[in-house]
């Protein structure tokens, strides 16, 4: 490769690198927002099934203060088809 187009061609990778990186940021930014959110809806979601008396009593005493996603969703696939029917009565 010519010398000028090894220049050209390690600028360019080098611009390719900071947008990739750049990119890389916002989507973690993103991801972190999204867990955040997901954790903040699965605490919801168990206290009002706990108030509805929806869960196993002895499934409450497992989760003191942790929710375990994986849990919460397979009871409520179990339990319910169709899971808006769960909000609608709030």
């Amino acid at each position: 490769m010519e010398p000028k187009h090894s220049a050209e061609m390690s600028k360019h990778l080098d611009k390719q690198n900071q947008v990739l990186m750049e990119t890389y940021r916002a989507m973690s930014h993103e991801l972190h927002k999204l867990q955040v959110e997901e954790e903040t809806i699965m605490h919801k979601l168990y206290e009002m099934m706990s108030a509805e008396g929806l869960l196993p009593k002895d499934q409450k005493e497992m989760m003191t203060g942790v929710i375990y996603f994986s849990t919460v969703c397979s009871y409520v696939c179990r339990h319910f088809k169709d899971i808006t029917s769960l909000f609608n009565n709030t």
